[in-house]
């Protein structure tokens, strides 16, 4: 039997939230999940920390590293970079609508542009031999999305790109703030279905207001890929059924206590660096959602993780509320 691809799932890359910490939490939760970076921009790449700024474990694959920018050379040395690293896949942003993206002339307000998204591709696909991927939305502003999404997709698949990923919104750049644009525009799922369907040949992952492994699976019926965002990150434990639903494999869990004890080495590494456990455990603050004891890990993991010196016996303290709540609860 042929193995799924890894764009079969994914968790979408998230500003302030898919770091390396989020990423190996989600590893353990899953481990066939594509998992994406925040978005770095290509100058960032080039000229600042890099191993601070994309830096990534081993047990993190498979993972891609989403670039924003407009320009073709950077772009392509960034995606070297970004490959020489080790990324399994590079992809370009063209649907972030945030205002600090527009201002750099790239993110959703690219969708106008795609005949440059198209050189930047292909400019990408000569420098590295992993999958170059783009991520987009239906359209901007007042653009026909039937019409514009057609002609986006026609360039960049021309140019290479070995995926697209649609985000089933229009993007608002004039009116709306990048939060707003999250929730306010309607969705269109069946805009992507039909773009799969002009596309046979190209893989083609839906993104947006999808909530549920039950609801990722229905549009695997007409598209390629499901693609995750705010809705595995605040309720993570969805993702340990990953495995066995979406590509035929075993879970790696059998329970909630487990993935915190497979977190356990990532953070001992971590603390003996320097880093503070806040920014770790942020990640995992959602993994009880809904089960008694809720409240009690939440209020444990966020307050305690803050006092200086913090380290496992946070951990420790959080999953002993947590069980003994649910014991007394059963």
């Amino acid at each position: 039997m042929t193995a799924c691809p890894p764009y079969r799932f994914s968790v979408a890359p998230m500003m302030d939230w898919t770091d390396r910490h989020c990423r190996a939490f989600h590893r353990v939760l899953t481990g066939r999940a594509l998992l994406y970076t925040e978005m770095v921009t290509a100058d960032a790449v080039i000229h600042g920390e890099r191993e601070r700024l994309i830096g990534f474990g081993e047990s993190e694959h498979p993972v891609a590293l989403q670039l924003g920018g407009s320009e073709s050379d950077k772009l392509a040395e960034a995606a070297r970079i970004g490959a020489d690293f080790g990324y399994d896949e590079i992809n370009l942003n063209c649907g972030c609508p945030s205002d600090r993206v527009q201002s750099g002339a790239f993110g959703a307000c690219l969708m106008a542009e795609p005949g440059l998204v198209a050189d930047c591709v292909a400019a990408m696909k000569r420098a590295v031999d992993v999958p170059v991927t783009v991520k987009c939305r239906i359209g901007i502003d007042d653009q026909d999305s039937e019409a514009a999404l057609s002609v986006f997709a026609q360039a960049v698949v021309n140019a290479g790109a070995d995926v697209l990923i649609v985000h089933a919104r229009k993007a608002w750049l004039k009116g709306l703030s990048p939060r707003e644009n999250r929730d306010v525009p309607p969705l269109d799922y069946d805009r992507v279905y039909r773009l799969k369907q002009a596309f046979a040949g190209t893989p083609v992952v839906i993104n947006g207001g999808i909530l549920s492994l039950d609801e990722a699976e229905a549009h695997l019926a007409h598209v390629d890929g499901a693609m995750l965002g705010r809705a595995a990150y605040q309720n993570p434990w969805l993702l340990a059924e990953v495995d066995a639903r979406l590509f035929d494999a075993s879970s790696p869990l059998a329970n909630r206590g487990e993935a915190v004890d497979a977190m356990r080495p990532h953070i001992e590494v971590e603390l003996t660096k320097g880093q503070k456990l806040n920014r770790i455990v942020r990640h995992m603050i959602g993994l009880y959602q809904g089960v008694p004891g809720a409240r009690a890990w939440r209020r444990i993991l966020t307050v305690d993780s803050l006092k200086e010196g913090a380290g496992l016996e946070v951990l420790d303290a959080a999953l002993a509320a947590v069980e003994g709540q649910g014991r007394a609860a059963a």
